[in-house]
């Protein structure tokens, strides 16, 4: 859900322009205004409601102290006082295809509207400042998809061992991953994680308890299916 400070929301003018100018989309059967407004692009039915009040307080202070990507969460996201919600309905698309249509259209409200300050990912907790949404965003037009706009990765720095963890990969059909007490940086543990999910979302590969997973010919790191460390379930382990 993008937020906005002050009285204006976004410009469908604006934001159906941007579609096509820098996403190059198509976009047909254009209806509304800045309100609610209702249009299509490809299979997708895309809907934007603008909401005249904040998000409520309480569904993001248990957020705030984990929101590494966004600095001055708190500070900013107190200020916000409309957000929009964007969706899809129902089409036959995979998962990463409607994510990535979400994302160039929340990206397209956000560029083309000052008052934009961020986004607000629910179903992955993530909290999102505008700059960094726009820049991973871009990734899209590189044939890469944008992992940290979608799943949010925990990291849990030890004296000696880190350890990380999915929240958000259940959206798109897939197992939470972690992986604990590994004897690395936090950093590369975290760019390992990513280069996975990369692996699993853009190839559409379902990892099993019993396999193995590498990047090399010779790599070959075992993953199991266990009760969750930093998550309610199981998830898979990468036993780096």
């Amino acid at each position: 859900m993008p937020m906005f400070k002050g009285d204006s929301g976004y410009s469908l003018e604006k934001v159906i322009e941007d579609l096509k100018s820098y996403w190059g989309l198509t976009v047909d059967q254009i209806e509304g205004d800045d309100t609610t407004a209702l249009f299509e692009i490809g299979e997708e039915r895309v809907v934007i409601a603008l909401m005249p009040a904040p998000i409520p307080a309480e569904e993001f202070e248990s957020m705030y102290s984990y929101s590494y990507l966004w600095k001055d969460a708190e500070k900013e996201i107190k200020e916000h006082t409309q957000h929009a919600i964007v969706s899809l309905l129902a089409g036959n698309t995979s998962a990463v295809e409607r994510y990535s249509l979400l994302t160039k259209v929340n990206a397209s409200i956000l560029r083309t509207c000052e008052t934009a300050i961020g986004v607000y990912q629910g179903s992955s907790t993530l909290l999102l400042p505008k700059k960094l949404y726009l820049d991973f965003a871009h990734f899209l037009l590189e044939d890469m998809l944008p992992i940290q706009l979608w799943v949010y990765i925990g990291i849990i720095n030890g004296d000696e061992k880190s350890s990380v963890y999915t929240y958000g990969m259940k959206e798109f059909g897939k197992s939470e991953i972690e992986i604990i007490d590994a004897d690395m940086k936090g950093s590369e543990v975290y760019d390992f994680l990513l280069s996975v999910l990369e692996y699993v979302l853009q190839q559409d590969v379902t990892l099993h308890h019993g396999e193995t997973i590498g990047f090399t010919e010779e790599q070959k790191i075992k993953i199991t299916e266990s009760e969750a460390i930093y998550l309610e379930g199981t998830s898979l382990k990468i036993e780096l």
